[in-house]
């Protein structure tokens, strides 16, 4: 480890020197922003649809991936929730480590269906608990874009873009559950028990079933390579720049080079806790995310529960804003856009990504998983981010520190202005939670890299030092990201999430029939189980 950081300190020297000649955000942001604005304008290229609005292709594919799966799986999204919270609790921890074949005599296979690469025993694969597969899959997610991203939304689109924010989450339940269950079924398990999946694999194994192996080989690599870029984009250059953000207003810091020095922190500390693989990160983050998202979640129920009586204003506001668009560029379309923007970008559904996390769950029923990945767009887009939104629309009623539909050039700090109107100080708090929320999304993702990079170039021990020598150059990005401005980073960031939606869409889109076929024999030895405890029930009251 001591190595390690030494290198990671030699590779950013060059940096720190020249850290000290100048300004270091002002020349990295103009550096970055003229060799990454190409790629922004190509993810998020606007489709002409009449003189008088234009939508992003790539929002067009996600949208309307999602609503496919909503209708396909029978609004999966209500109907799996009650069972999802059953799961996380530990009610079928017994057939899904077993098999309900073992345990209560179902005549219906388990295995029959499972690829022959992920079976090595009869108990079932894994690293991680249902619970711990959630929260590392969370800590992804459940971030600044909760805080920050909110605040963007409602500047651009208004309160309205809350509305659609909301139902990009609720119909971004349905991608999860397909994406994540295919994660488990695909995946591949090494000798040791080390567990890799993704879209990766479900793209390149499930479509060769499917009889177009070439096409998922391409599209496996090209979502491989998106992953390794994310981690740097959304995963850790936004993040960094929001923590950053707030701990320099926080403690007033001045000077353009307080942010730099706050990214190489917080690079040596993601260094320590991705180099131990998903086993620490799943304990990590196990601890941290119900932690901070519970601070936070408290802190805005106790500010709407003091402005109980304007909470219908707000509500009326975003419900005017949803369908009219009023005083918004683009009107009701621009709302649209940057609600289900946000949205996205904050639960991250159809993008495939926290199928990575959830592969690592043991369990021997795929569909398990799916219906536990579900409750993330739930708890990070429909509560978290409502409720972000509430109050900030809330105390700006009176506060008037928003003007909407003009573009703010802070994001966190927007929220905290917000929160400290009605906690005083809440804001020292709120950096915390910042911070962790940050450091636990840039560990996440940046597993998530690593993921893809062991795709591209194999597993073993030669590929795992060769990736670790590189994640040192990775963790740069964490100081870029802290370094530069929100608008060069969140464009970026947005970018890299999104180019791996189309891959991963177009994947899940052929292979829905699997899952659906994974989803009945889940329910069916849940089924089987309940049947069995009841006929056990009866009989010992006869007895009786």
């Amino acid at each position: 480890m001591k190595k390690i950081l030494f290198s990671l300190f030699a590779i950013l020297a060059p940096l720190l020197t020249f850290a000290q000649e100048q300004t270091t955000s002002e020349a990295i942001d103009e550096t970055f922003r003229a060799y990454t604005s190409w790629f922004v304008d190509l993810i998020f290229y606007e489709i002409p649809f009449s003189e008088y609005y234009q939508i992003p292709w790539v929002l067009i594919v996600l949208i309307g991936g999602a609503l496919y799966f909503t209708i396909y799986f029978k609004f999966i999204n209500i109907t799996g929730f009650f069972t999802a919270l059953k799961v996380v609790k530990g009610d079928y921890e017994d057939i899904e480590k077993h098999g309900a074949s073992t345990l209560y005599g179902d005549v219906t296979p388990n295995e029959g269906e499972n690829i022959i690469e992920t079976i090595r025993d009869d108990s079932a694969d894994g690293e991680v608990s249902h619970f711990q597969a959630l929260t590392a899959a969370l800590s992804a997610t459940v971030g600044l874009g909760n805080i920050a991203g909110v605040a963007v939304a409602l500047s651009i689109g208004g309160p309205g873009a809350t509305f659609w924010m909301i139902l990009a989450g609720f119909l971004g339940m349905a991608s999860k559950f397909a994406e994540c269950t295919l994660g488990v079924k695909y995946r591949d398990v090494g000798e040791d028990g080390t567990v890799y999946g993704g879209p990766m694999y479900y793209l390149s194994k499930g479509l060769k079933e499917k009889g177009f192996g070439a096409i998922g080989k391409v599209l496996a690599v090209i979502f491989a390579v998106f992953v390794i870029g994310g981690s740097f984009g959304g995963g850790n250059m936004f993040q960094a720049n929001q923590a950053a953000a707030q701990f320099v207003q926080l403690f007033d810091l001045t000077g353009g080079n307080a942010g730099f020095y706050f990214g190489l922190v917080m690079a040596t500390l993601v260094a320590v806790v991705i180099i131990g693989g998903i086993k620490r990160i799943a304990s990590v983050t196990e601890k941290v995310v119900p932690f901070m998202a519970g601070i936070y979640v408290l802190a805005a129920i106790i500010i709407l529960v003091a402005n109980w009586h304007l909470i219908d204003d707000a509500f009326g506001l975003i419900y005017q804003g949803a369908f009219s668009g009023l005083g918004i560029a683009g009107g009701l379309i621009g709302v649209m856009i940057q609600g289900i923007r946000r949205g996205a970008f904050s639960n991250e559904a159809g993008v495939g990504s926290a199928a990575i996390a959830h592969s690592a769950v043991r369990t021997k029923y795929p569909a398990s998983e799916g219906i536990v990945a579900l409750l993330e767009p739930f708890v990070d887009t429909v509560i978290i981010c409502t409720m972000t939104a509430l109050v900030i629309i809330i105390t700006n009623l009176e506060g008037g520190f928003m003007t909407y539909g003009v573009p703010i050039t802070e994001g966190v700090e927007l929220t905290a202005i917000a929160f400290d109107s009605v906690i005083p100080h809440f804001s020292i708090i709120l950096t915390i939670a910042v911070i962790l929320f940050a450091f636990s999304t840039m560990i996440s993702w940046s597993y998530y890299g690593m993921q893809g990079w062991v795709y591209l170039f194999g597993k073993g021990k030669i590929t795992d030092l060769v990736y670790k020598a590189l994640f040192l150059v990775f963790l740069v990005f964490v100081v870029i990201g802290a370094s530069i401005s929100l608008g060069a980073v969140i464009d970026f960031s947005d970018a890299m999430i999104f180019a791996m939606v189309v891959p991963n869409i177009i994947g899940v889109l052929f292979l829905t029939p699997v899952i659906k076929k994974e989803l009945t024999k889940y329910f069916n030895a849940i089924k089987i189980k309940k049947d069995a405890l009841e006929e056990g029930a009866d009989d010992l009251q006869k007895k009786m």
